[in-house]
């Protein structure tokens, strides 16, 4: 790993760790600090460490990070969940943006969708009769979520994304999947401290890798 990524990547362990050690512990000011700060510190080295890298990626990178450092404050106790919904949507979507660059939607992508609709559709199925009047804004979501992990595996077929910007975005793209499906599942039908943890260990690295990804 080059020099100018070093610092923010043992920071960024080294806060999430500790966020990790808190949830499980059930240590709610320790989470509450060590969370957004994890978070923050991965914006800051989007932002500012990791070389090289230009915009417009770095920058809907960053704004996908700034979002998703709001989200984690409005999802804190006492969690105003639609509105963190909303956060992590924005994410999502400068995500797709980001990963859009250069990569123009063309039908030989669609088979790349598939695999993302069919998890999706599994988890809503899943999770629809105990959704009740938030059916809508979860579905509307998870439909963000697929359509970013969709333009993150298409961007491999873009002409000037090098091999390994693309191998990190797309790893980091499943990762926020993943993690995303553990909260849901986590909170709407199978609360477990245990799958908590995995969940904000898939997160972080979804948030890292995403943003080594501006090394092109």
């Amino acid at each position: 790993m080059p020099l100018s990524t070093l610092p923010f990547a043992g920071a960024t362990a080294i806060a999430a760790g500790c966020a990790i050690v808190a949830a499980a512990r059930d240590d709610r000011p320790g989470f509450a600090f060590f969370k957004p700060l994890t978070t923050l510190i991965i914006l800051v080295g989007a932002a500012w460490l990791v070389r090289p890298g230009g915009q417009p990626y770095r920058g809907l990178v960053v704004l996908g990070l700034s979002a998703s450092l709001a989200g984690d404050v409005l999802l804190l106790p006492p969690a105003r969940f639609l509105a963190g919904l909303v956060a992590f949507a924005a994410a999502q979507l400068a995500y797709l943006a980001a990963f859009t660059l250069g990569s123009p939607v063309v039908p030989g992508q669609l088979p790349l969708l598939a695999p993302f609709v069919v998890a999706g559709a599994a988890v809503v199925r899943y999770l629809w009769p105990v959704l009740g009047a938030r059916r809508v804004p979860v579905l509307a979501y998870l439909t963000v979520l697929c359509a970013m992990a969709w333009r993150a595996a298409a961007r491999g077929q873009a002409p000037g994304v090098g091999h390994a910007s693309f191998v990190l975005a797309l790893a980091g793209a499943c990762c926020f999947f993943t993690a995303d499906v553990i909260l849901a599942v986590r909170r709407f039908r199978r609360p477990s401290r245990e799958a908590h943890v995995v969940e904000l260990v898939a997160y972080w690295a979804a948030q890292l890798l995403i943003a080594l990804s501006i090394r092109s």
